[in-house]
């Protein structure tokens, strides 16, 4: 990972609008009180708010990618909440500052003719900026969004007024769970896939999506994936890193974090999340083979070197890392 990633875009901002569309949903307009400038994005990028020392939390953007001066984010009062969306929700109003950094994309929006695109919930935000792009693109498209009830859905009466029969919007209390099989149960030419929403949903879409072509599918988690044992069982308990830019060797012990050593070792590295979500602390891998339980790497980010260490182990004795 160059080090350039280390000093990404960090700016304390105002809250410049706060609305409430939907029931424990705030969206937050944040920007420069002088409308300056604020560093381009494409559809599928997140910002982190720095909400405390040790409280960094990723939040879709869902505004224009257009609009230079506001970065716009819709952040749900989560019932378990570890503190993040409780701070925004009970701290953030207008006038309100936060440092904010970023922005970030592991959910890079493709080129395609056509494309299905499938939220739940709060997972709207991300897609909602697909849903604008390939509106503009012409391209072929339809979105199916999903929610407990429509007074949770924000953003629904605004999507269907500007699309009409393009969004379908299925509350769940209404008509029962989403329609996944008449969706997806044929592989569609020339079509990509995009949900973003919890983890039951990603699962089910995962799976209906097993037998289309490579690379048709790209979701995006807001909570790590269950780690696959199976998968994992090749990880050694004890091994050795090396920051090879950095001159330090680490022994990386059973129940320690590659990623916690490395800062407490001083090596420069963005951090965030600590639950392999958000693809802050990725690190290119030079020598060795990583055991990867990230939620956030595709085939050929792996396939490359790339390694998330909050969460990552290793299968060799020994890593070596571009840090």
């Amino acid at each position: 990972m160059s080090t350039a990633s280390v000093h990404e875009f960090t700016a304390d901002l105002t809250v410049r609008r706060r609305d409430t569309p939907a029931d424990g949903v705030v969206v937050l307009e944040l920007g420069y009180p002088d409308d300056t400038e604020l560093p381009r994005w494409q559809p599928g990028a997140h910002i982190d708010l720095i909400l405390g020392d040790e409280l960094t939390r990723q939040y879709s953007l869902c505004g224009n990618p257009r609009d230079l001066t506001t970065w716009r984010i819709g952040v749900l009062l989560d019932p378990a909440s570890r503190g993040g969306s409780q701070s925004v929700h009970a701290k953030l109003h207008e006038g309100s500052v936060v440092r904010v950094r970023g922005p970030r994309n592991h959910f890079a929006f493709v080129d395609s003719p056509r494309y299905r695109f499938i939220a739940g919930g709060i997972g709207i935000t991300p897609i909602m900026t697909m849903v604008e792009a390939a509106a503009l693109a012409g391209a072929d498209w339809s979105l199916l969004y999903g929610g407990r009830n429509r007074g949770s859905m924000a953003f629904a009466d605004e999507l269907a007024e500007r699309h009409g029969d393009r969004v379908t919007v299925w509350p769940q209390d209404e008509s029962g769970l989403l329609d996944l099989d008449s969706l997806l149960n044929e592989p569609a030419e020339d079509t990509v896939v995009y949900c973003c929403g919890p983890e039951a949903l990603l699962s089910a879409v995962e799976d209906r999506c097993a037998h289309w072509p490579d690379g048709s599918l790209h979701i995006e988690r807001f909570a790590a994936k269950a780690p696959d044992a199976e998968q994992n069982a090749a990880a050694l308990e004890r091994f050795e890193v090396v920051c090879q830019r950095s001159g330090i060797t680490l022994e990386v012990d059973d129940g320690d974090s590659i990623l916690e050593l490395v800062e407490a070792a001083g090596v420069p590295i963005t951090t965030s999340c600590y639950e392999g979500i958000c693809g802050s602390c990725k690190a290119r891998v030079l020598e060795g083979v990583p055991d990867h339980r990230d939620s956030v790497l595709k085939a050929p980010d792996k396939e490359a070197g790339d390694m998330i260490l909050c969460v990552s182990r290793s299968r060799t004795p020994r890593l070596v890392l571009d840090l």
